[in-house]
């Protein structure tokens, strides 16, 4: 059992680095959801569309923390919802 605690605690001694920002949900705010997606991305209209259409789907990924949150909080904004993994 003592050999096992040291193997059992390093996962949780390594932080997290890098999020991913996942859209799972537009409700009635598609427009306004698309408009963020394209902002955040760099698409075009018709690949925003589609991303918001495919929910889940992920915005951004292998982004820092506190760029995942702003992000995630843009979308909130405009009507979506969005999680970071």
């Amino acid at each position: 059992v003592a050999g096992a605690a040291p193997g059992a605690a390093a996962p949780a001694t390594e932080e997290k680095t890098e999020f991913d920002v996942v859209l799972t949900d537009f409700a009635d705010k598609k427009i306004q959801v698309i408009k963020v997606v394209r902002e955040i991305t760099g698409l075009g209209l018709k690949e925003a569309k589609d991303l918001v259409e495919g929910v889940p789907k992920p915005v951004k990924e292998a982004v820092e923390k506190k760029e995942a949150e702003d992000l995630k909080k843009k979308i909130e904004e405009a009507g979506g919802k969005a999680e970071i993994k």
